[in-house]
């Protein structure tokens, strides 16, 4: 990726918050790296060097700086660029798919080969999937350190470092001291973690959190999740353990998760999943800027602009939560849902009942595929849908994994019994965080884009007329959905 140095020394000049997580600043004069936002005395123009990610800052032999910590700026890597190859891979590294595998593996899954997929990191990221990787690893650890009073035995385990020794050699080598020097160094801001470990995730503004968190009451299963006040809770199981996240909107253009878990080689997993959730990786302004060039859409992005697409926890879950809504109301599915999570899901222990409304852990796809289902009254070929999704996922545990292409995963989706068109473009927006997918049956977004004769078009028409919104026709859709329901909610008022 092309940095034009000039540009980048005026937005580090002026300390430009747009272009943090977009570019870092490299320092030959102290080996450090940088956000934009950096508050030490700029650097000479000669003395820096700009980089595309804090991976390929890293693969230089650069450490991040201890004043404006790197690990926190937002993560916009996946929207650089103009790879998808190189966003689903991302994807894949943040979920953990170099801890236990190598690159060719890596490349597999995305139907390249490997040494495609490294040169598309270098043109993309300026970095080795690998550095990625490493670098994430290194952050993660660090913002430990800052942020929590974990041990740092834990803080090694919850990185995903093999051992507390190469934990503190990668420290030492990377940044001349040992990891407790940065903790005594920070331990009047970092928090403590009896509790469970509390983070700050980083997104770049606007980010419409009221417009999100409503998305999610109106959908929360019962006993599963709940949002209460302005929090999101729910419970959450990796690896036959089990525990509970919240997660809440906190100062300075961040999210507040809280996350209890017993297993603490679990937590980039779940960090990865809150991020996709959440959707924190996007860039608002580069999304809303192309979707807001159509007439249509341009006064719903400038009333919504930080709108983001609502993620799924688990692909499972999700697809169990639209085969139950086809043909019925929001409402109707939800409270289905959590009859199916009352009859088949393990109930959490008396002890472990500490957040109001999180009873249950969802059912998992073996106990739905041995169960005639018949505590659910809704007809014979649903039921057979959901013993087909929950028999292929559990003899397939990665079925709703990255695919190479949108074509590729929506094909592999319907090919499974009870998955047609829109169910399987909605869990592709959702689960797989496809950018492009779009539901174009929907009948909210046929109702949203009716002309004023109140004729609405055909889904052939719909798709044709959302070709100019690509890339990012699963925000389009966002868009029209939030816009239609306030334009429901006003006629149910008036």
């Amino acid at each position: 990726m092309d940095l034009d140095h000039g540009a980048c020394y005026r937005a580090l000049v002026a300390r430009d918050a747009r272009f943090d997580g977009r570019l870092f600043v490299g320092v030959r004069t102290t080996g450090v790296y940088c956000r934009p936002i950096c508050p030490a005395r700029t650097p000479k123009s000669a003395n820096v060097s700009f980089f595309p990610s804090a991976a390929a800052a890293h693969e230089a032999g650069l450490r991040p700086c201890l004043r404006c910590r790197p690990e926190a700026s937002p993560d916009l890597a996946m929207w650089q660029g103009t790879s998808t190859t190189v966003t689903r891979a991302l994807a894949l590294i943040e979920s953990g798919a170099l801890d236990g595998a190598d690159v060719d593996a890596l490349a597999a899954r995305l139907g390249i080969g490997e040494r495609q997929l490294r040169r598309l990191f270098h043109t993309h990221l300026g970095a080795s999937p690998v550095a990625v990787a490493q670098t994430r690893r290194v952050l993660l650890a660090k913002q430990l350190i800052h942020e929590t009073h974990l041990p740092m035995a834990d803080i090694a385990m919850a990185a995903g470092f093999g051992s507390v020794r190469r934990f503190n050699e990668t420290f030492a080598r990377i940044f001349d001291r040992p990891p407790a020097a940065l903790r005594r160094a920070n331990a009047a801001r970092a928090s403590g973690a009896a509790d469970g470990v509390t983070l700050t995730l980083r997104y770049r503004p606007p980010y419409d959190w009221d417009t999100l968190l409503g998305f999610l009451r109106l959908r929360a299963i019962p006993g599963v999740e709940a949002v209460i006040g302005s929090r999101y809770v729910r419970t959450v199981q990796v690896a036959g353990a089990h525990g509970t996240i919240a997660v809440e909107a906190a100062p300075g253009d961040c999210l507040r998760a809280t996350i209890r878990f017993p297993d603490l080689r679990a937590l980039p997993g779940i960090i990865a999943r809150i991020r996709r959730v959440f959707d924190l990786a996007a860039d608002p302004l580069a999304i809303g800027g192309h979707l807001a060039t159509d007439p249509l859409l341009a006064p719903l992005v400038a009333a919504r602009p930080g709108l983001r697409v609502p993620g799924a926890w688990d692909g499972f879950e999700l697809s169990v939560r639209a085969i139950l809504g086809q043909q019925i109301s929001v409402a109707a599915a939800t409270h289905l849902a959590g009859q199916l999570v009352h009859a088949y899901g393990v109930p959490l222990g008396d002890d472990e009942r500490t957040v109001p409304g999180l009873t249950h852990l969802f059912p998992e796809p073996a106990a739905i595929a041995a169960s005639s289902i018949d505590a659910l009254r809704m007809p014979g070929a649903r039921k057979a849908a959901l013993g087909s999704i929950a028999r292929a996922v559990a003899g397939d545990p990665c079925l709703f994994g990255t695919r190479s292409d949108l074509g590729a995963a929506i094909a592999q989706l319907r090919s499974l019994a009870g998955i047609g068109e829109w169910t399987a473009q909605y869990i592709a927006m959702r689960e797989l965080r496809e950018p492009d997918a779009f539901p174009a049956t929907d009948i909210g977004l046929l109702r949203a884009m009716a002309g004023a004769d109140g004729r609405r078009p055909t889904p052939a028409e719909l798709l044709a007329r959302a070709e100019r919104w690509r890339p990012w026709r699963a925000y389009a859709a966002v868009h029209l959905w939030t816009a239609g329901s306030a334009a429901m909610a006003e006629s149910d008022a008036a």
